[in-house]
């Protein structure tokens, strides 16, 4: 229960990043790199959405029923979704350079690496292979983090 209500705030955390960026407008630039990025992100989240299909929507960072799954994005990365929002909050970096953006980015990529680590914590539990995918597979970066 502890790990759920962590994983709840980090949850919050993150939204409240979000939500600083959009209320400021510093989300979307006519900045053609901030576009590519963005557009990036929005396609490899559909892609690992789709790739891991509509059992993951809750708000805490738990396991749900099914097979791991390590093929699509989950080739290379072992949460291609929150990495998909960490590459489009940066963006918005690239295009609005201010503290306030910094600072919400920031808000937003520690919620969800608190939320990766209490995720990895559930799915090593759950999944006897887990251990070896991770082994294999970075976080939010193929090959480097």
């Amino acid at each position: 229960m502890k790990l759920k209500i962590l994983s709840l705030i980090a949850f919050g955390t993150a939204v409240l990043g979000l939500a600083i960026l959009l209320y400021k407008d510093l989300v979307f630039s006519d900045n053609p790199i901030t576009i590519a990025i963005q557009l990036f992100s929005v396609a490899f989240m559909i892609w690992a959405r789709i790739t891991f299909g509509f059992r993951s929507f809750h708000a805490a960072a738990n396991t749900t029923k099914g097979k791991l799954i390590t093929n699509g994005p989950y080739r290379w990365l072992r949460h291609p979704i929150y990495a998909a929002v960490i590459y489009f909050s940066w963006a918005s970096v690239i295009a609005f350079p201010y503290l306030i953006t910094i600072g919400a980015v920031i808000l937003i990529n520690g919620g969800l690496f608190i939320r990766m680590l209490l995720e990895e914590k559930s799915l090593r539990l759950t999944y006897d292979n887990y251990a070896e995918y991770s082994k294999r597979t970075k976080r939010i970066i193929p090959f480097l983090v």
